[in-house]
Parts: C-alpha cells; structure tokens; sequence
C-alpha cells in the first residue's frame, strides 16, 4: 500500500511539474527578480548600487505615485461594475437555447485585438475634428484633452474591450445551471427580476468571484489603451500606475523605483484580491 501511494503522488507531482515550471519561471521568479531590484539604484546602463528601502520610502512618500494609484483606482471603480453588469446582460440571452456561436465570437472580438490599435482606432473616434463621435454629436467635444473627460474616455474604452470576454464566462456559468432548479424557481413564480436576483445571481457567485478578481486586476495593469490614447495626460488626468511604472523605468532610467511601485501595486491588488475572496468564501457554492 505505502509502495502504491508512493507511487501514485511521484505520479502526481510528474504530470504536475510542467505547469509548476510554467508558475515558477514565469510567474514566481519574475515577482522575486522585481522584489530583489527594488532594493537597488540602477541607471540601465551603470552598476548597481545597495540602497535598501530608500526606494521604498521615496516611492510610498510620492504625491506622483499616489496620484497615479488613485487615478487606478477610480477606473477600475468606473469600470469593473460596468463591464460586469454589461457582461452579464449580455450574455443572459446568449445563455439561452439556441444562443449564437456567431455573436459570442463578435462581442469577444474587441477582447482579442492587440490593446494599441484598439486605442489607435478609439483614438480616430474621439477626435475632436473629423472624429466620428463628434461628427454625430454635431458637436466638438474634446474628449481626450478635457480633463475632466479624458478619464471616463479611457473608462469607455476598456469597458467595450472587455465586457464580451465578460460575458463569455457568464454564458458558461449560466449553462452550467441545472435545468431543473429553474423549472423548480418557474413553478415557485420566479421570473423576471425576482428570478435574477434569488435565483440566477445565487448560482453564478463563483463566476461572479472570477470575473471582479480578473477585472480588477486587469483594470490596475491598464497600460496599453492610455499610452495610446493619452499618454497619461492631460495634466496626469489618466497617469495609472502601469503608465507610471514605464515612464520611471524607461524614461527616466529609475528601474529600481519603477521595480517599487510595481511590489506595491501586487500588494495592493493582493489585498483586495484576499478581501474578495473571504467576502464570497462562505456564499459561494461551487457544486450545483
């Protein structure tokens, strides 16, 4: 028996080990080579030089790094319940018998399209001349250069590149639901909004979990979409912290407080992460 348990985990642990490759090279080794380099001052070019926590404090003590954070925060705040209920209105159709391959394929489209041309294209869009939002408006709204409106702007992108993919995992979970316990919740009266909310929404709280932790993390790595509509401006309007992280390691040739930043951001996206994984913890149910 020992000799066959044995046998089974050395097993285990063999077809295992190409996924553990994978997590250590790709994901654990890069977050220990990015917490080692926050401890070093390094101009890309010179020797690296000890410096401790010096950028630690440099960066926590930052007004600019403090801003960026809070501007992340306030997208992922815009966007993360937009693309969600989005998501899930539009895959509540989708779910249904008879619910089309052809459109689930087209609203994951903008999903699948490389960030920069969707923000090159958006771009075209929101120019305040010869734009098309504009040019149907009749209007000539800066809406990339307003301060007030670059960000919301930035918002709209992201929530119409993402809601599709969104909705892909809501039609999964909404077909994994048992046939049977919506006929039970129609013959109790369920229907309509009393059926999404007692019954649907209930049912779907391990893909709801998914879906708020990959979107909020998802929303603090925006990058792409900012670089290529606003470049963090105007006036720092739309400077995240994925678009900070660049500009002092590629800019200002700083990779050991861009390396800082970076730790931060993890442990913040860490916290809330483990927030909302106690939340559903003891309302998920992950058998039907």
């Amino acid at each position: 028996m020992k000799r066959r348990a044995l046998r089974r985990a050395l097993t285990s642990y063999a077809l295992l080990l190409p996924s553990l490759v994978g997590v250590g090279c790709f994901l654990l080794l890069p977050i220990a080579v990015v917490a080692w380099l926050s401890v070093y001052s390094w101009n890309l070019l010179g020797p690296m030089h000890f410096v401790g926590l010096r950028n630690w404090r440099s960066v926590l003590t930052d007004p600019v790094f403090g801003h960026a954070l809070l501007v992340t925060l306030v997208l992922a705040v815009i966007v993360v319940p937009a693309q969600t209920v989005l998501g899930f209105a539009v895959a509540a159709p989708l779910a249904r018998r008879g619910g089309g391959t052809a459109l689930r394929m087209i609203y994951a489209l903008p999903w699948m399209c490389a960030p920069v041309a969707v923000g090159v294209v958006w771009q075209w869009l929101f120019a305040p001349t010869g734009g098309a939002i504009n040019a149907v408006l009749g209007h000539r709204i800066e809406w990339l250069a307003d301060p007030v409106l670059a960000l919301p702007s930035v918002a709209v992108v992201s929530i119409w590149s993402n809601f599709g993919y969104v909705a892909l995992f809501f039609v999964a979970g909404l077909r994994a639901i048992p046939q049977e316990i919506l006929d039970a919740g129609a013959l109790d009266g369920a229907s309509g909004w009393r059926r999404t909310r007692w019954l649907l929404l209930p049912m779907l709280r391990p893909t709801m979990f998914f879906v708020l932790a990959t979107g909020i993390i998802t929303a603090f790595q925006t990058f792409d979409t900012v670089y290529a509509l606003t470049r963090g401006g105007p006036g720092n309007r739309t400077d995240v912290v994925a678009m900070r992280i660049f500009s002092e390691a590629f800019v200002a040739a700083r990779p050991g407080r861009a390396a800082a930043m970076a730790m931060t951001m993890f442990a913040v996206m860490l916290v809330i992460t483990l927030v909302q994984h106690r939340y559903f913890r003891n309302r998920t149910a992950y058998e039907y």
